[in-house]
């Protein structure tokens, strides 16, 4: 990951210094308010792998969530960019949120998800390469990683696990996000600055049978999502599959796994 703000600095470095309404002062440019399109048009004509992804899907004001019945209960159709979401950390909003993830880079742009918990493993996570996993040492380097790259404008949607915002923290971040046009969404509790707030829980399972008719193996799940903002709320209910990443240690789901155990 820091290659890649690396290389977005550097080849910014390199625009020419006769471009108008720039002063340029070795590395470091400024730019006038009226000339912002006209550079950005230039960066993007020249180094296309380096600029933050731009086109119609940038310009809408939010991030479709790739779930139809979620979406169109939530706001103009999606998670607002710019804005501080906050999910309440149950009921299947990790397995949403990823959803998500993998619906923005379908559609071309690019997703983070910041795992400042170390929770995200296995099967869980796509080798994608627009989808990126950050997996800091501290939550200070998380919460640094999520302005950095908030900051950057590559990114459609950011979510931000484990490390949540306090206080300054949270004020710094709503900021980022509104400066690099990312919808951030905070899995926590702690929602004073944020514009929609969002929470969940498991309703029932449906499950497939063994040839006793007992129940074996769970097949969907139905959630409730209860989506609140500034005069304005809603709830939806809808399912999702279950996928399962584990392996079997024993014949028996009961048993014990006792390989390697002395007899």
């Amino acid at each position: 990951m820091d290659s890649f703000l690396l290389s977005v600095y550097v080849r910014y470095s390199l625009i020419p210094r006769s471009f108008p309404g720039c002063v340029f002062s070795n590395r470091l440019f400024f730019v006038s308010r009226p000339s912002i399109a006209a550079l950005r048009a230039l960066i993007e004509q020249r180094f296309p792998d380096a600029t933050p992804l731009t086109g119609g899907a940038q310009t809408s004001e939010q991030i479709a969530t790739g779930i139809g019945a979620l979406d169109r209960v939530l706001p103009n159709g999606g998670l607002p960019r710019g804005r501080l979401s906050v999910w309440a950390p149950q009921g299947g909003a990790t397995a949403i949120l990823r959803a998500s993830c993998h619906a923005v880079v379908a559609n071309g742009e690019r997703s983070a998800w910041i795992d400042g918990d170390t929770t995200v493993a296995g099967a869980f996570w796509s080798d994608d390469h627009s989808l990126y996993l950050v997996r800091p040492k501290s939550r200070i380097h998380a919460l640094r990683a999520a302005e950095e790259l908030l900051r950057s404008g590559g990114f459609s949607l950011l979510i931000l696990a484990g490390a949540e915002p306090q206080g300054t923290e949270t004020v710094r971040l709503t900021r980022a996000a509104r400066e690099g046009g990312a919808a951030l969404v905070s899995i926590g509790s702690a929602a004073s600055m944020a514009s929609l707030r969002l929470t969940s829980r498991l309703l029932h399972y449906s499950w497939h049978r063994s040839p006793f008719g007992d129940p074996a193996e769970a097949q969907h799940v139905t959630i409730r999502v209860d989506a609140r903002a500034v005069g304005w709320n809603a709830h939806v209910q809808f399912p999702i599959p279950v996928t399962h990443h584990e392996l079997r240690l024993s014949l028996e789901s009961e048993l014990a796994d006792r390989r390697g155990l002395p007899r």
